[in-house]
């Protein structure tokens, strides 16, 4: 008998120790699966609540710089735009552009109308532009001062490129002054990055709740004024360009004379880099 109880007390003690073996083994288990699925959460919940906010938030005045290009320049994008020339007795001269935007520093222009100037084209990449005229042997070259339509709006102004491409930001500051969504506007100073830009110093008042310049002063390196740039009539054109589709410019050391661009469409197109070639410009008219 006292055998038989010593054999059954190890078989007890045996299947006892197995059994919270087991239950340990599975105990970690759970505590594994669990651990591992907390951070999954913890990983998600993260992801929606920081990413964004990485995406979209922006501190620094060169975060707001980008935040401004993306916003008013999609990377690559075809674009349809009408510039009127207003002189002092109210008279005007309109310009209809077909125009294409590849990366931060290519841009070209093909003049649809007038008629007496349909057909011309003119390309910048980087510091560098040019004029085609059709009939001439070889397109021209242009300086960033120059305006090919006569206007206040210079060549710089039309062929624009990606402010970060041409400035630095310098400093970004709130001011008393409301934007049209009824936040405080932000000042964004930005220094040209050499002495061939148009402008030595920009002094852009920007809506924060808009996303967008609401008007820019160009400065001279002596300091003086040499137009301030106007952005009105924020629109939705479309495969999330959000932009506004009016600028309109004026100069004190032009009074009385005025310009204004119209967008009416803007839509992102890829594009070849052979396009904003000099070899190219007679050829933009295919491309519409």
């Amino acid at each position: 008998m006292n055998l038989l109880l010593r054999v059954g007390s190890k078989i007890n003690s045996h299947f006892i120790y197995k059994m919270s073996s087991y239950f340990r083994t599975f105990v970690d288990r759970l505590c594994e699966v669990i651990f591992e699925r907390s951070l999954r959460i913890i990983y998600v919940t993260l992801s929606i609540c920081i990413i964004p906010f990485q995406v979209f938030a922006q501190s620094t005045a060169h975060e707001w710089l980008v935040t401004i290009d993306r916003n008013l320049n999609p990377p690559q994008y075809e674009a349809y735009r009408k510039l009127i020339n207003i002189e002092p007795d109210g008279s005007k001269k309109e310009f209809v552009l077909f125009s294409l935007k590849q990366g931060k520093e290519k841009v070209a222009a093909l003049f649809l109308s007038p008629s007496s100037e349909k057909g011309r084209a003119t390309l910048r990449v980087g510091e560098n532009m040019w004029l085609f005229i059709p009939n001439v042997g070889r397109p021209l070259r242009i300086t960033s001062l120059q305006s090919v339509t006569g206007g206040v709006f210079n060549n710089s102004d039309i062929l624009r490129v990606d402010y970060q491409t041409e400035y630095n930001a310098i400093s970004i500051n709130k001011l008393d002054k409301k934007g049209p969504s009824g936040k405080n506007l932000l000042q964004l100073d930005l220094k040209a990055k050499t002495s061939s830009v148009a402008y030595d110093k920009l002094e852009m008042m920007i809506d924060p709740g808009q996303k967008s310049p609401v008007y820019i002063r160009a400065i001279a390196a002596s300091g003086l004024l040499i137009k301030t740039i106007y952005f009105k009539k924020i629109k939705d054109f479309g495969q999330g360009i959000k932009r506004p589709s009016v600028v309109e410019t004026d100069s004190p050391l032009n009074k009385g004379y005025k310009s204004v661009m119209i967008f009416a469409k803007i839509k992102p197109r890829t594009l070849a880099e052979e396009v904003f070639t000099t070899e190219y410009m007679g050829r933009i008219e295919t491309l519409r």
